[in-house]
């Protein structure tokens, strides 16, 4: 775990060397073909300088509310003099790839930023070599041909339309991921329908854009909810904070996990925290919304899962036939 930090704080040191390797190139552009905004950076410097002195010896609110006019107003004409030679206003700014943390994977309170979150979340789909899977499993080697054309009486619809519907509706909610839509979707059918390939889909499409995507079968997830309060392992102990902090969470098979009143209220706990903060869920199972109702008691089913969108899937087993 330690190894896999140190690989991340790297990743970020290394980006603000490039950044500002980025800016000292650029300076020595502007510098060059615009020489007025050098004086004007020296003089902003020079400025800042004497504040910080004469702050220090005898502060003075209208002395620094003198400095503060000025240098205001040298950023203002270099803005302009950037304007007028085709540059940008904020080209001389520095350079983040995360404005929030600017580059060190932290924010102000001392929490993880989102982009630190995404790191972390990719090098645990690396560890546990779900990242081979999704080169494998995505929207660019998801095919509609396989699933059958013919209407099963009891959907009034085939296998296939179905599928098309919810390929398009998974392609949403990776465009709209971003979007304040309480958008959670509960993918839900027998075994061998494409439940866990599309939460695949979406996990590698949201994880190319850098969004901190957690996955976790429900088995694997009370797993870690144990280890947290009864055995304290460092990579679990991470583990487990993302599933109430990463901005996609996404619990495969629910339902095959040892049910009783400890489980179903940390999964109540897991998800209804993360409804409350506005964070996005998907849950994959084998059984019916009735069939989770009894398994997780009515009150756990009716307040949580009310945020999700129950999405059908149905026709013959996959792997079944893909393997025949």
């Amino acid at each position: 775990m330690k190894d896999m930090f140190r690989k991340i704080e790297r990743e970020y040191e290394l980006q603000r060397d490039k950044n500002r390797r980025e800016m000292e190139s650029r300076k020595e552009e502007v510098y060059s073909s615009v020489p007025e905004i050098k004086n004007i950076d020296q003089c902003t410097s020079t400025l800042g300088f004497d504040a910080l002195k004469s702050q220090i010896k005898s502060p003075s609110l209208d002395e620094l509310r003198k400095i503060n006019e000025d240098i205001y107003a040298l950023r203002g004409e270099k803005e302009k003099l950037l304007l007028e030679n085709g540059y940008s206003r904020n080209y001389l700014d520095d350079i983040y790839n995360c404005e929030d943390c600017k580059d060190t994977g932290v924010l102000e309170d001392g929490s993880r930023c989102h982009c630190m979150q995404a790191k972390i979340a990719r090098e645990l789909y690396s560890i546990s070599n779900m990242s081979y899977t999704l080169t494998k499993e995505n929207f660019n080697t998801f095919d509609l041909g396989i699933f059958s054309t013919e209407i099963y009486k009891s959907e009034g619809i085939s296998p296939r339309e179905n599928m098309e519907m919810i390929l398009m509706l998974s392609r949403k909610f990776v465009k709209t991921f971003y979007e304040k839509n309480d958008m959670n979707l509960l993918f839900y059918g027998a075994t061998g329908q494409g439940k866990t390939f599309m939460l695949n889909c979406i996990a590698k499409e949201l994880l190319d854009r850098n969004v901190a995507v957690i996955y976790q079968t429900a088995f694997n997830t009370i797993e870690l909810v144990e280890d947290r309060k009864f055995r304290r392992n460092e990579v679990n102990s991470v583990k487990y904070s993302l599933l109430f902090d990463c901005e996609l969470l996404i619990i495969d098979d629910l339902g095959i996990e040892f049910t009783n009143s400890f489980s179903a209220s940390e999964i109540f706990n897991i998800v209804n925290t993360r409804i409350l903060r506005g964070k996005k869920t998907l849950i994959s199972t084998n059984l019916s919304p009735n069939e989770l109702t009894q398994k997780y008691t009515d009150r756990v089913f009716s307040r949580v899962f009310q945020k999700f969108e129950p999405i059908k899937f149905f026709g013959e087993d996959l792997r079944l036939k893909i393997n025949s």
